[in-house]
């Protein structure tokens, strides 16, 4: 069973929670200045990478917050998990 540890709950059941998609990401101040197709980069292209990976996560039958987590997509492993708007964790395997 995977389980995500929360930042403020603890260590809960996977299905406590809903994926947010990728962590950190810069949105454009000046939205009218882009191209369409760099506005669609912008909406759609997402990094996939196998391995370590920055992603948030919102606690939906828990606290009700979000929060990142870093996780390695190959073997689903949750390697460590901060409050927003703290650094992303560094994580040495």
């Amino acid at each position: 069973m995977l389980t995500i540890p929360c930042p403020w709950c603890g260590e809960r059941d996977v299905h406590e929670f809903r994926s947010g998609g990728e962590a950190h990401l810069k949105r454009e101040s000046r939205t009218d200045n882009l191209s369409d197709a760099e506005w669609a980069d912008f909406l759609f292209l997402r990094a996939n990478p196998k391995g370590e990976h920055a992603e948030r996560w919102y606690h939906v039958h828990g606290c009700r917050r979000w929060f990142n987590a870093v996780r390695n997509t190959h073997t689903d492993t949750i390697l460590a998990v901060y409050k927003p708007g703290e650094a992303k964790s560094e994580v040495s395997q």
